[in-house]
């Protein structure tokens, strides 16, 4: 039997994500009210899984992340609002895997609209190699191989070969997009647009802090905004990033949710319009992920003639979304995390390729 614990100070909440896991689940559930609680379980039972809440009396879901993901590194889901939504960041850099926004309303009513996403989560991180977890995160926070470029509006490289480097992600992504950015050479002459399936009110704070650790301005893409060499915009969480292409060059346009809508940001969406807009200088790249986002995308890329890698297996921490994207047959490369800066530097013309 699988066994999930929950860890969060507020009995009603805790009680409520046990009742869903039990009931729609089928899981096995324990719950603890802090770390130190959530420690002691820890080491008497072995958990497969854990929904982990980051603020709590006593000691806190950081000091407790430290010492599992050393002394028994175990898939970690992690419960934050969106208030304070730079915690969340921390968490997966100290080890946890994904995050679910927490309930701000009424609980029986709120609980109830993160209760499928929660279900999908924890199915997805339950047979995790926690090896490629650790393995992203050692990657994003080296050193960036590149000196920083001076981040300013006239920055303006050579033309290369790629307009537009369009990245899809999911589960395991933060740490992925982390580990691209910092290792891509300042002078890259391609912008970069990115879908990251992550709730709305996280993607700010996960565009300033790359914003800080690049070489590129990192921004939340807002309406109108320009996609040009030097930047990198990050679909709003909740809306779509659609290219655009104009007088004036490319631009990000912002989509809302519409019915039947399963993925939002959608990569497929992100992907289609920069073919649309750029036609063969589109690069597309699926990242680790659950589900199959970006496989329509990857699609529309290649019937303009443009050109598409996957993470591989091998570092991928769920494997979902590249799997799907290999699947079409359309792939041009598969490769791990680690050799995807390079080969997406060589490809945009930036820089020859090291390896094979």
């Amino acid at each position: 039997m699988t066994l999930v614990l929950v860890v969060d100070d507020v009995p009603a909440l805790a009680q409520q994500y046990a009742y869903d896991l039990k009931r729609v689940g089928g899981y096995e559930v324990l719950t603890a009210a802090n770390g130190s609680e959530a420690l002691d379980l820890v080491t008497r039972s072995g958990v497969d899984c854990m929904i982990l809440d980051l603020e709590m009396p006593g000691m806190d879901g950081f000091t407790f992340l430290r010492w599992l993901m050393k002394e028994q590194p175990t898939p970690v889901l992690v419960i934050s609002s969106r208030s304070d939504s730079r915690s969340v960041f921390r968490a997966l850099e100290l080890g946890a895997v994904d995050f679910l926004a927490k309930p701000e309303t009424r609980i029986s009513r709120s609980i109830e609209s993160i209760r499928d996403e929660l279900i999908a989560k924890v199915r997805a991180v339950l047979n995790l190699e926690m090896a490629k977890v650790r393995s992203a995160i050692d990657l994003a926070s080296r050193e960036a191989a590149a000196p920083e470029a001076p981040k300013e509006p006239g920055f303006a490289p050579e033309p290369g070969p790629i307009e537009i480097v369009a990245i899809a992600s999911s589960t395991g992504g933060p740490p992925a997009i982390q580990a691209i950015l910092t290792s891509l050479p300042a002078g890259l002459s391609s912008a970069i647009v990115i879908s990251q399936h992550m709730p709305a009110g996280f993607t700010k704070s996960f565009a300033e802090r790359l914003n800080k650790l690049s070489p590129f301005t990192v921004a939340e893409a807002s309406e109108g905004d320009r996609i040009s060499p030097g930047t990198a915009l990050i679909a709003p969480g909740g809306s779509h990033l659609i290219v655009r292409k104009g007088r004036r060059g490319l631009a990000a346009e912002l989509a809302s949710r519409a019915p039947g809508d399963r993925y939002v940001p959608s990569a497929d969406r992100m992907m289609a319009s920069a073919a649309e807009a750029c036609g063969p200088a589109v690069l597309g790249v699926v990242l680790t992920g659950m589900g199959n986002d970006g496989s329509e995308g990857i699609a529309a890329i290649k019937q303009k003639n443009g050109q598409v890698l996957a993470e591989s297996e091998e570092s991928a921490v769920i494997f979902g979304m590249p799997q799907e994207a290999i699947r079409t047959g359309l792939v041009d490369k598969v490769l791990p995390l680690g050799g995807m800066a390079e080969e997406i530097a060589f490809r945009c013309g930036a820089a020859p390729r090291k390896s094979g």
